[in-house]
């Protein structure tokens, strides 16, 4: 127990002192400035050539959606995730070695090129996020929590990281096992991070982009709009589009749905203008629909 206390402790201490340096201290891999940054952009593509010129420039929940952004990538680990996950990790490693096994590792792909061991780690991780994807809107008690997200009525770049923060222990504890097999730690790879943020960024920005082909590849806001519509028909009822980086996965497994411009499509699910409106409540409201379900 000890052991676990002095994990929890040394956590936040260096977790604590890893943000101070990220704000105090800027450097080319800053995450935070980087945060900053990539979002000033896609805002400005917004103000300077927006998709619907009617929509407000602080669209409704944009204040909202901007300390989602900083409490989903900063403020939570701080909280609790980064502690936890630690003590979970020890605890696993500490599980396998008691039935002998003490390397995960099924091969190793760190020694390879380092151009190919960030596309295969980017891979295989948007691999595993986009069957997550589709496992939050399948499974009742999660998608009281993925509701958050979808409770966007209006969308903007910020509202890529609007969401529960139960999310992130679902990714991560199932992201976990795969890049673990090949000796990838996630966090340790700054380009990926950055990347797909921009993308996730682009995905739920109000900007219009004409892709070409390239649309069978990355995911891209006229695909993305039609994943957050509020209607969508009987036999699509559990979502569609659910790349979260790529969007060759709906293309192959056949969830892809773009029947038109979905420019001004109702945003939501049934119900949405019931859910609750402020920060709160919302991170409240999975858990106190799932015990009463």
């Amino acid at each position: 127990m000890e052991e676990y206390i002095d994990i929890i402790k040394s956590s936040y201490e260096g977790y604590a002192s890893y943000l101070w340096r990220e704000i105090t201290t800027p450097t080319w891999h800053s995450y935070f400035y980087w945060l900053i940054g990539v979002s000033a952009f896609f805002y400005i593509l917004e103000l300077t050539k927006p998709w619907r010129k009617e929509q407000a420039k602080f669209r409704k929940d944009f204040w909202l959606d901007f300390f989602y952004m900083f409490f989903n990538f900063f403020l939570f680990s701080l909280i609790i995730y980064n502690a936890a996950s630690n003590v979970v990790v020890h605890f696993f490693n500490d599980l396998l070695a008691s039935i002998g096994i003490t390397n995960l590792l099924a091969f190793e792909v760190m020694s390879w090129p380092t151009w190919a061991h960030l596309i295969i780690g980017f891979l295989v991780r948007d691999f595993v996020q986009w069957w997550t994807h589709r496992l939050l809107h399948r499974v009742p008690a999660l998608w009281e929590f993925h509701k958050v997200h979808h409770s966007v009525e209006q969308m903007g770049f910020a509202a890529h990281l609007r969401y529960h923060w139960m999310e992130n222990v679902v990714y991560r504890t199932i992201e976990y096992l795969p890049l673990a097999l090949i000796g990838i730690g996630l966090r340790d790879f700054f380009i990926i991070h950055i990347f797909t943020l921009a993308v996730g960024h682009f995905n739920h920005s109000n900007f219009k982009l004409n892709l070409g082909p390239l649309k069978y590849i990355f995911n891209n806001p006229q695909m993305h709009i039609w994943h957050h519509a509020h209607d969508l028909p009987d036999e699509r009822k559990y979502g569609v589009n659910f790349g979260l980086t790529l969007s060759v996965w709906d293309y192959l497994f056949k969830t892809n749905y773009i029947p038109h411009d979905g420019r001004d499509i109702k945003l939501g699910f049934p119900g949405v203008e019931e859910f609750p409106k402020d920060f709160v409540h919302q991170n409240s409201q999975g858990f106190k629909s799932n015990k009463s379900s």
